[in-house]
């Protein structure tokens, strides 16, 4: 007994203690942690409710707030307030987070059908936050009395709040397709929701048609809901995205904004109305400015912010040399005018996660409300069987009255009279309870004729409410015609254009107008494209017009014309080539200077385009011949130039010293002739050059005296002629067939007699009668004319004048234009 006495307590606590040790693996209680936190993120916070389309901070707001009766037809109350309400009873997360909800549900940027409305500043577009929730006020949009209506006929299931101490629906009666008509972005654990907003009257067809037909498919519905419809408009690119999306309830949809053009005193403006949803105006404005900074974007003059309340208007001055279809397609590839939208159609069904499709969602829904119009129905039927129930008391007690009242007077108790009413009418004791605190001016006629015309009126009520209950169909008709109604409340028209478009095809081609034009390079490298027809034909001999307005320090040193859609491969003098579509090249008058060509291609210090070569499609049958100033000649397949590189790519390895002159393109049958300055030329057969890599330096071409170099070269063919011009404007045409085929690498014949008279040789070009000319002078000044105008002599020749010059002005170059690409 001593020793019991003596036992120490602390070492019994230490033993009770132990035996309630469980031993378990650290990796079993984190997984079975993080499932229970996963699983709570997934149900409680991020992802919406596929029933009422809501998250439970935006279920508690909506309720807290139709609590406290701040509908549509009430005063406003302080932001705070609402908060304070929803904090304290259902939401303990923090203020901001739940004011953070409310503000978003009252931004029409936001919701395509806001919720709430605010007064106050509640954000902008530009990505302004809201005032504090002291400053502002709210109350519920008339549009939420849809997603809360019968909420408190038992239509949905409540559960305690946080503490147990109240009680908070699980889901909303949603006469409102929420889901779809606002969607719900969020991200759980492992998984995340982005639903479209959708538009209201559409959603409503919808979902009418799968009542009507059970058998309707996801295709069917596309018939009706055409895309999402987004709050803030902007145009959808093909159906693609959409019909994916629909159907497995994941896909991609590409937005991109809306414009229109404007032109005011010449100028053209283009103008931003609509943006891609959730796109912030203030960051897209300084993106676009920062592309123009850096060069990006050439072709705009200014950018400003011309929105007001009455909606967006974003302008952009647009330079008047720009193509605006390209400074479009610009925007849309480097800026948030075009995203993309990840649709993906997850929700909580039967609170479990799950990718829905429209179908499925559409059915879930139904399926809710169905629900919802039966436990109303029933609801309704056990109000009004209980009114009957008492009215057929009081009827019973009307039609002994006499008994009745004298009964209730010989009671010695209230307990004695409700017994013996009971016995004598066949009643029970609520009927009893109701005969007794009936009241005298029942007895009235009138009063009794009104007990009994409302005891037939609820028999008929009971009767349709169980006829109701008893056929689904019926409730199906209900749950449609309650859409009707909603539909005809609040539906609009899209705010989002579809267009028909498969935007994978698409290509910024598409929307350039194939054309010729002539595309001129100046000494100190202007580019610039000027339409073909621009220029007027004239008589060989004459003064021509002015090509290009240029500084004296400055003058044009080659011209081409092309397509807007060929392809334009730009070789270097440093034997480089790189790519740029003529579309891209601005376009500019006659007299304009054009744009800097380091602007449009990157160029290394000291290099300068030297020869161009305009490629209408990439194949292996074709190939790419080049000749250097230090005769040198190399082939490679044209293939070895078909993916574009930013930087371009190496074309030939020079040596020291040499330069890339000239380039052609061929097709492995050509003859080749090389003509150099001091009036020589040699003619080989092609297949005397073998096909090397593009880092190949490539073999001897024709051999040169001392201080002779190659002007040019051309493919010879013997229905044509070789026109020959020098820098004094002198020039002649011969036919090929007098240039004797050589081997390559000999010193060749002469091409043309260069005397003082004539000067150096600047050009030569393969021609016929047909073929028109353009030759433009240092000082830019052009002439077009026929190569019929132009005598064919013998090589050894001195020429004829082809353009007359004025003091210090010489030919520097020539360009061929067939007859075709007039028209």
């Amino acid at each position: 007994m001593e020793e019991e006495n003596n036992s120490n307590p602390d070492t019994e606590i230490v033993e009770e203690t132990a035996e309630k040790i469980i031993d378990i693996e650290i990796e079993d209680e984190m997984k079975s942690s993080y499932l229970d936190y996963a699983m709570s993120v997934i149900v409680s916070r991020a992802l919406p409710d596929v029933r009422d389309g809501l998250k439970p901070v935006h279920r508690r707001i909506l309720y807290g707030m139709h609590s406290m009766g701040m509908h549509y037809n009430k005063p406003s109350k302080k932001s705070a307030r609402i908060v304070g309400e929803v904090l304290g009873k259902y939401h303990p997360h923090g203020d901001q987070s739940v004011y953070d909800a409310l503000v978003r549900m009252s931004q029409s940027f936001s919701l395509r059908y806001p919720l709430i409305k605010g007064q106050g500043n509640f954000g902008s577009i530009d990505g302004d936050r809201a005032a504090a929730m002291r400053y502002t006020e709210a109350k519920l949009h008339k549009i939420s009395n849809e997603l809360l209506q019968d909420i408190e006929k038992d239509t949905v299931k409540f559960v305690p709040n946080f503490d147990a101490s109240l009680e908070e629906p699980s889901v909303l009666p949603a006469k409102l397709p929420n889901l779809l008509i606002n969607g719900a972005s969020g991200i759980a654990v492992g998984m995340a929701t982005n639903i479209p907003p959708h538009n209201l009257n559409e959603v409503c067809k919808g979902i009418i048609r799968v009542i009507e037909n059970p058998e309707t498919t996801v295709e069917d519905l596309l018939e009706i809901v055409t895309g999402p419809d987004f709050p803030t408009g902007a145009e959808i690119i093909g159906k693609r995205g959409i019909i994916e999306a629909y159907g497995t309830g994941k896909g991609k949809v590409k937005v991109r904004a809306k414009t229109h053009l404007e032109e005011v005193k010449g100028r053209i403006k283009l103008v931003i109305d609509e943006i891609p949803y959730q796109v912030n105006k203030a960051l897209l404005i300084t993106q676009i400015a920062d592309l123009v900074k850096d060069k990006v974007m050439t072709g705009i003059s200014d950018i400003r912010d011309e929105s007001d309340k009455d909606g967006m208007r974003i302008v952009i001055e647009v330079k008047r040399d720009a193509n605006t279809d390209i400074i479009l397609n610009q925007l849309y590839k480097h800026t948030r005018c075009q995203t993309t939208f990840g649709v993906n159609l997850l929700a909580l069904v039967d609170n479990k996660p799950k990718v829905l499709n429209l179908l499925e969602i559409m059915q879930h829904y139904i399926k809710h409300r169905k629900d919802v119009v039966r436990k109303r129905t029933e609801f309704d039927l056990k109000k009004a069987q209980k009114k009957a129930h008492l009215l057929e008391g009081l009827q019973a007690a009307l039609n002994d009255i006499d008994n009745v009242i004298k009964l209730i007077k010989g009671s010695k108790s209230v307990e004695l009279a409700r017994e013996g009413l009971m016995s004598l009418l066949s009643i029970d004791k609520v009927q009893a309870n109701a005969i007794l605190e009936m009241q005298l001016q029942k007895l009235t006629s009138l009063e009794q004729d009104k007990i009994k015309n409302d005891l037939e009126e609820l028999k008929k009520i009971i009767a349709e409410l169980i006829s109701i209950l008893e056929s689904e169909k019926r409730i199906l008709e209900i749950i449609k015609s309650e859409l009707e109604e909603v539909d005809n409340s609040f539906g609009d028209g899209r705010n989002t254009q579809i267009l028909e478009i498969d935007d994978e095809d698409l290509d910024i081609e598409d929307l350039i107008k194939p054309e010729n034009v002539v595309v001129t390079i100046s000494n100190v490298g202007y580019i610039k494209r000027v339409l073909l027809g621009e220029y007027k034909q004239q008589k060989r001999g004459g003064r021509g017009i002015i090509a290009a307005s240029t500084k004296e320090e400055d003058f044009i040193v080659d011209l081409f014309v092309a397509n807007t859609h060929d392809t334009i491969l730009y070789f270097t003098n440093k034997g480089k080539v790189k790519w740029l579509k003529v579309y891209k090249i601005p376009n500019g008058s006659r007299q304009s200077k054009g744009t800097a060509i380091v602007n449009l291609l990157e160029l290394e210090k000291d290099e300068q385009v030297t020869s161009y070569v305009t490629v209408k499609e990439f194949d292996d049958k074709h190939a790419i011949v080049m000749s250097t100033k230090n005769g040198l000649i190399k082939k490679c397949s044209l293939t070895d130039f078909s993916r574009p590189r930013k930087g371009g790519i190496i074309a030939i390895n020079l040596e020291e010293n040499d330069t890339l002159i000239n380039t052609v393109l061929t097709d492995g049958t050509k003859e080749i002739i090389i003509a150099t300055k001091n009036g020589n030329a040699v003619r080989f057969n092609e297949n005397n050059v073998r096909t090397v890599g593009r880092s190949a330096k490539g073999v001897r071409g024709i051999s040169l005296k001392t201080g002779d170099c190659v002007i040019g070269m051309v493919i010879a063919e013997n229905d044509k002629t070789i026109l020959s011009v020098t820098e004094n404007g002198y020039g002649k045409r011969t036919k090929v067939a007098d240039y004797r085929l050589t081997q390559r690498g000999g010193l060749g014949v002469i091409n043309i007699k260069t005397s003082e008279r004539n000067g150096t040789v600047i050009s030569i070009k393969t021609v016929t009668d047909d073929d028109e000319l353009m030759f433009i002078s240092k000082k830019g000044v052009l002439i077009r004319t026929r190569s019929s105008g132009i005598s064919v002599i013998g090589r050894n020749t001195m020429g004829v004048r082809l353009m007359r010059l004025s003091e210090n002005d010489s030919v520097t170059s020539v360009a061929k234009i067939i007859s075709d690409d007039i028209n």
